[in-house]
């Protein structure tokens, strides 16, 4: 049994309801409420089902998706969203404390950061670290999934632009690869997150899960691209993502691995590479 499982008559009744209330205001599957908030369908489910307790950080974010307070799930405050949450990342000095920590973490890794390093970093103290974030496995949390909005916000931004799915694979590939120091950062934090999730640890889950996301996302711009006419006849969608991802994912390895003056041409390689491989396996001929 999971540490977070809780026994038949627990009271997490209330609040699992007041959580299906905000899924049916969404308006939404509870699958796709679960992808929105980035959690695993089936936890989602037994903890409605009241055979396991929701997290704290994943009230935080149901509360954020449904525009409710985070206090009125638990039933201690109204449904409005309180005007100042202590959690969040919306601006101010918890955003900053979010940037220096994915800064941080790309620098040194998820293991070696601690809450002192951060304070150091935001020229404050531990106690203020706290004050926006409850501990280090909260803050952690946050400046993942502060990574994960970023990173699709601008894929979004990008794939706005295109005219057709063949430039929306062209806009991916371009964002995937680590040329800028921006795009370098956020690779080493998925490096990261991929050993986390080999170990299936709470950061580690959340990454599989937007991984899962981001390979779907390709998957549809092929099927896309397939309907277009632009993508060969028959091509399949999920295996054709699948390489493509696993080839990004390598190749972006190889690149972060390059330092100095060297890093550019390996960035520049990697785009040919990848650039090669839809040309000949997924553009029509």
């Amino acid at each position: 049994m999971e540490t977070d499982d809780v026994p038949d008559g627990s009271p997490t009744a209330d609040t699992a309801a007041r959580v299906r209330e905000v899924i049916a205001a969404a308006g939404i599957s509870q699958r796709e409420f679960a992808r929105r908030v980035v959690m695993d369908p089936s936890k989602l489910s037994r903890s409605l089902s009241g055979t396991r307790r929701f997290t704290a950080a994943e009230l935080a974010r149901i509360a954020d998706e449904g525009r409710v307070d985070a206090g009125w799930l638990l039933g201690t405050r109204s449904r409005e969203k309180a005007a100042a949450p202590t959690v969040g990342v919306e601006g101010g000095r918890a955003l900053q404390i979010v940037r220096e920590t994915v800064r941080l973490i790309a620098e040194h890794g998820f293991h070696a950061v601690r809450v002192a390093d951060i304070a150091r970093a935001c020229a404050t103290s531990s106690a203020a670290i706290h004050y926006h974030f409850p501990g280090r496995a909260e803050l952690l949390e946050a400046a993942v999934r502060w990574c994960m909005d970023e990173d699709t916000a601008r894929r979004a931004a990008r794939l706005a632009e295109a005219d057709d799915a063949a430039a929306e694979l062209r806009q991916l590939i371009a964002l995937q690869t680590p040329r800028t120091a921006q795009q370098r950062r956020q690779w080493a934090v998925w490096l990261d997150l991929w050993a986390e999730a080999a170990r299936s640890t709470s950061v580690g889950r959340l990454h599989s899960e937007y991984y899962r996301q981001w390979r779907e996302t390709v998957a549809d711009v092929v099927r896309r691209g397939v309907g277009q006419g632009v993508f060969r006849a028959g091509l399949d969608p999920q295996a054709a993502a699948l390489t493509l991802t696993a080839l990004i994912d390598g190749l972006a390895t190889h690149v972060l691995s390059v330092g100095g003056p060297s890093s550019a041409a390996a960035a520049d390689a990697m785009h040919a590479a990848l650039t090669t491989h839809v040309t000949d396996t997924i553009l029509a001929p």
